[in-house]
């Protein structure tokens, strides 16, 4: 629920800044704000602060109009405040405040600032929701679009319009031509599942190890023959290439991802299924509206419903320590018990 607050004076924004320049993961997770503020303002410039890392995941998101690239941190701030004053902002929608940034949006005039009651960076921001994320009784995405839903409120609209996914998406013959190609050059069969295993891991929290990602692939069983497509990034080439060697009887290829985060995300798309740890990748996938299974660990602050995918809620699967272990001992989750129910759930379907 939004809470009832004053409204400001009816005016429509001509340009909105919606800053969320952290990780990937975190970035995807702002795709329903995005959504939720360009189909209620469809007149308005949607803009997004994001960093160098994010831009293409930026630049794919329909709902995004414009790109600012955010400087960073070890330059001088006074750089960012001139990007945005440049801009002439109506208001800025920060949905994970930082000091820098909420000095940076004072400094650059920008009249309306909304962000979380929470740090100190709430000082430079005039309108504050109080959320209490740390408590995560809401998944990240829905607390980002509150944001949004109450600047909607602040300028008297409502009600707000509904999103649902994919909240990404490419051209599907485009995609087609991806997984021809794909599987022509893996000599895959074209009827095969392409079933994506990521086992890198570019977040805080905790992953499965290699092991454990090479015994759920063998117990994975389908109506339908399928391809076990182990995805990396060249920094995480080694891992996939140990996964490998632990599938000598499973049909496996590896996907080392060299071509940018846009052309790895367009061959998610084509994934039957995609499994990983909670990981920026697996938020990508789940933007597409790709079938998804994640490994989360029970500390509060990462727990599965705060930072389940975007995907519909049938195609979502989650798995944590159970109660008996301990709260990040990834190892103590069943492996072959996860295999059965993913099975079951996506892959046993006729």
């Amino acid at each position: 629920m939004i809470p009832l607050m004053n409204t400001l004076p009816k005016k429509w924004p001509k340009k909105i800044l919606v800053v969320r320049n952290d990780k990937l993961g975190d970035f995807m997770l702002s795709f329903p704000t995005f959504a939720l503020l360009k189909q209620s303002l469809p007149n308005t410039e949607i803009h997004a602060l994001v960093p160098e890392y994010t831009q293409p995941m930026a630049e794919a998101c329909e709902f995004i109009d414009h790109i600012v690239l955010d400087p960073g941190k070890d330059n001088n701030i006074w750089q960012l405040v001139h990007k945005l004053r440049q801009q002439n902002y109506d208001a800025v929608i920060t949905l994970f405040s930082t000091t820098r940034v909420g000095f940076a949006a004072n400094l650059a005039g920008i009249p309306v600032r909304i962000a979380p009651a929470t740090k100190l960076a709430q000082v430079f921001y005039n309108h504050r929701l109080k959320q209490r994320r740390s408590r995560s009784e809401k998944a990240e995405y829905i607390y980002n679009r509150d944001l949004a839903a109450y600047y909607l409120h602040l300028i008297g609209l409502g009600p707000v319009l509904k999103t649902q996914p994919p909240y990404l998406h490419f051209e599907e013959s485009h995609v087609a031509h991806l997984r021809n190609k794909f599987c022509q050059k893996n000599q895959i069969p074209a009827k095969n599942k392409l079933i994506f295993i990521h086992p890198g891991s570019g977040g805080s929290a905790g992953n499965l190890s290699i092991s454990q990602f090479a015994k759920l692939a063998q117990h994975l069983q389908s109506s339908k023959p399928f391809t076990i497509v182990i995805s990396c990034g060249p920094a995480e080439f080694h891992s996939a290439e140990t996964m490998a060697k632990l599938l000598p009887k499973t049909p496996h290829v590896i996907y080392l991802s060299e071509q940018g985060l846009r052309r790895f995300a367009e061959h998610l798309q084509f994934a039957d299924l995609f499994i990983s740890g909670s990981t920026g990748t697996l938020h990508v996938a789940g933007a597409l509206n790709v079938p998804t299974v994640g490994f989360y660990t029970r500390r509060r602050s990462a727990i599965s419903s705060r930072w389940q995918t975007l995907n519909s809620d049938n195609y979502r699967l989650a798995f944590s320590p159970p109660e008996n272990a301990e709260e990040e001992d990834m190892s103590s989750i069943d492996i072959k018990e996860a295999a059965k129910q993913i099975s079951e759930k996506f892959l046993l379907k006729t």
